[in-house]
C-alpha cells in the first residue's frame, strides 16, 4: 500500500510537472504572475509536486547542457550538438526557467509554505524552505543575479528587480534580502515544532521522516559554504565548523536527497525518459572522454554507470563532426541513472548525497582548515559513491588494494584538492549541474577543449545567458550578460 501510495504522488507531480510544459507562451515569462493561492490545495497535494518539480529543474535540459559541456556525454544532434560545442545563447532553457523554476518547483514551495502557515504545519514548511533555497540555488548558480527576494510576489510585482549573487548567498540586512543560509536554517528550525498535520507518503525523499530532513538541510548548508569557499572563505570556514560541531548532516547513503521516480509512464525519471523513450532519444550519448577518465582510473563503476550493448563501449569524442554510431549499439546512460530493467525509469534523482557531503567535508580540511581528516573523508566518499552505484564490497577492497595511488591523496593541498574534485566529479554521474559548479569553483577536472568549439570566443560556459523573453519584457534584466562572464562565486 505504501508503494502504490508513493507512485500515486509520483505520477501527480510528474503529470502537474509536464503539463505546466504545455502551458500557453502567452503567459510564457511572467513568472510573478501567479494567483496567490487559486485553490485551497493542502499541502500534501503541493509537497510532492514541489519535489518533482525541482528534480525535473536538476535533471532535465539544463542536465543535458551540463552534461555536455562537462565532457560526460555528447551531443549527437539538436541541442546537444550545440552545448556540446559551447554554443548558447539567450534563447535556450526558457521553458526551465519558466517550467521547472520560478513558475514550477519555487511557486509550488511558496504555495506550500502559504498553505501550511494557514494549518499550523511547520513540518511542511520546513521543507518547503529547505527545498525553496536548493531551487534558488540552481537559478543563481546557472544564471548569476536572479530575481529573489522580489519574486513569487504574484501581481503584487511583475517585474521583480534582480539581486545580487552575493546578496542571495549571504542576505543583505539593508535591502531585506534573507540570505540562502537562513532560509535553510529556518527550514530546520520549522521541523523542530509541533505540527497539527506532518507529511508521510507524499514526501517522495524520506516518506515523512523529519530527522532525516534535518540531515539534508545541514548537508545543504556544507554545498553552500563550499560554493562560496573561495570568494569567501571565512563564512564558509564559519558555517561548515558550526555544522560539522552539530554532528547532524548525511553519513549514510540511505539519508541521500534523492527524489524517487515510478516505473510507470508519466512518473518516469527525466534522464531515463529522454534517453530511452523521447522522440530526442537519438540526440545524445557518453562521451568518449568520460569513458577514457574511468578506464584510465581502473574503476569499477564504469560497468554500472555506461552500457556496452556490443560488448564494448561504443563513444565518441566531444564535439564530433562525423556519422555516428546507430542508436543500438551507443553507450548510454545505464541503470544507475535510469533504473534496473525490471523497473525502467525508477531510478532516484540525486540531488544531495552522502559522498558528496564526504567529499565537500575532505576539501574544507585542505582549503578552509577545517578539522578532519582528509584522507579518511576522501576515502569515505569513493568507496560510499561505489556502494550506491552497486559495486560490491568485496571489489571495493580489491579496487583500493590494487589502486593505491588513486585512492591516496599526495602531493600540494592543490594537487589534494584536483584528486578530490576529480572523485567528486566521477560520483555525481547523473547530476551534471554539481559537476559543473564544482568545475568552475576549482577548474578541476582538467577538460580539454571540446573539437569545433563556437559559442563566446570558443570557451566552455560558466553561466548561461539571460532569457531573450525575459529580457525583453522585464527592464530590470541587463542586455549582453554572455557565457563567458562568470557569477560571483566563480573567481578561479
Amino acid at each position: 500500500m505504501k508503494f502504490s501510495l508513493i507512485k500515486k504522488h509520483i505520477v501527480l507531480g510528474v503529470t502537474l510537472a509536464l503539463s505546466a510544459s504545455l502551458v500557453s507562451c502567452n503567459d510564457f515569462l511572467d513568472i510573478n504572475e501567479t494567483p496567490n493561492n487559486p485553490l485551497a490545495v493542502p499541502p500534501s497535494t503541493l509537497l510532492p509536486t514541489g519535489l518533482v518539480g525541482s528534480a525535473f529543474a536538476n535533471a532535465n535540459e539544463l542536465n543535458r547542457f551540463t552534461s555536455a559541456i562537462m565532457s560526460v556525454t555528447a551531443g549527437v544532434a539538436g541541442s546537444p550538438v550545440a552545448y556540446d560545442r559551447y554554443n548558447t545563447n539567450g534563447a535556450d532553457f526558457g521553458n526551465q526557467w519558466r517550467f521547472e523554476l520560478y513558475g514550477g518547483a519555487l511557486v509550488n514551495y511558496q504555495q506550500l509554505i502559504d498553505a501550511a502557515e494557514r494549518v499550523n504545519s511547520p513540518a511542511y514548511t520546513g521543507i518547503a524552505k529547505i527545498m525553496k533555497a536548493y531551487t534558488f540555488s540552481i537559478a543563481t548558480d546557472v544564471w548569476g543575479d536572479v530575481p529573489y527576494s522580489e519574486a513569487l510576489l504574484g501581481e503584487e510585482n511583475t517585474q521583480p528587480a534582480l539581486d545580487s549573487q552575493r546578496d542571495i548567498y549571504l542576505g543583505n540586512e539593508a535591502e531585506g534580502i534573507q540570505s540562502l543560509f537562513d532560509l535553510v536554517r529556518e527550514g530546520i528550525a520549522d521541523l523542530d515544532k509541533a505540527s497539527a498535520t506532518r507529511p508521510g507518503s507524499d514526501d517522495l525523499v524520506y516518506g515523512g521522516t523529519l530527522a532525516n530532513w534535518k540531515k539534508a538541510g545541514n548537508t545543504l548548508l556544507l554545498k553552500f559554504a563550499m560554493q562560496i569557499s573561495v570568494v569567501e572563505p571565512a563564512v564558509a570556514r564559519d558555517v561548515i565548523n558550526a555544522v560539522v560541531q552539530a554532528n547532524n548532516y548525511i553519513v549514510a547513503n540511505d539519508e541521500n536527497l534523492a527524489v524517487k521516480f515510478g516505473s510507470v509512464v508519466g512518473s518516469q525519471n527525466p534522464i531515463h525518459t529522454y534517453t530511452n523513450v523521447s522522440s530526442f532519444r537519438t540526440d545524445q550519448m557518453i562521451s568518449t572522454r568520460f569513458v577514457s577518465l574511468l578506464q584510465g582510473l581502473n574503476d569499477p563503476r564504469l560497468d554500472l554507470f555506461v552500457t556496452k550493448p556490443t560488448g564494448s563501449f561504443v563513444t565518441i569524442d566531444n564535439g564530433f563532426g562525423g556519422t555516428a554510431p546507430v542508436y543500438a549499439n551507443r553507450s548510454l546512460y545505464n541503470t544507475y541513472v535510469t533504473g534496473p530493467s525490471t523497473a525502467a525509469g525508477s531510478a532516484p534523482v540525486r540531488l544531495l548525497t552522502n559522498w558528496q557531503r564526504a567529499f565537500i567535508l575532505a576539501e574544507a580540511v585542505i582549503r578552509l582548515g577545517v578539522a578532519g581528516d582528509a584522507q579518511a573523508l576522501f576515502t569515505e566518499g569513493i568507496r560510499a559513491s561505489m556502494t550506491a552505484a552497486g559495486v560490491t564490497p568485496a571489489a571495493i577492497d580489491a579496487y583500493f588494494a590494487a589502486n593505491p595511488t588513486v585512492v591516496t591523496l599526495a602531493g600540494t593541498p592543490e594537487q589534494q584538492i584536483q584528486q578530490i574534485i576529480t572523485q567528486k566529479y566521477i560520483s555525481m554521474f547523473g547530476n551534471g549541474l554539481e559537476q559543473w559548479n564544482d568545475w568552475r569553483r576549482t577548474g578541476y577536472p582538467t577538460l580539454a577543449p571540446h573539437q569545433n568549439a563556437v559559442g563566446i570566443d570558443g570557451t566552455r560556459p560558466v553561466r548561461a545567458q539571460y532569457i531573450d523573453q525575459e529580457v525583453a519584457r522585464n527592464p530590470n534584466f541587463p542586455n549582453n550578460v554572455y557565457s563567458n562572464v562568470p557569477v560571483w562565486w566563480d573567481v578561479n
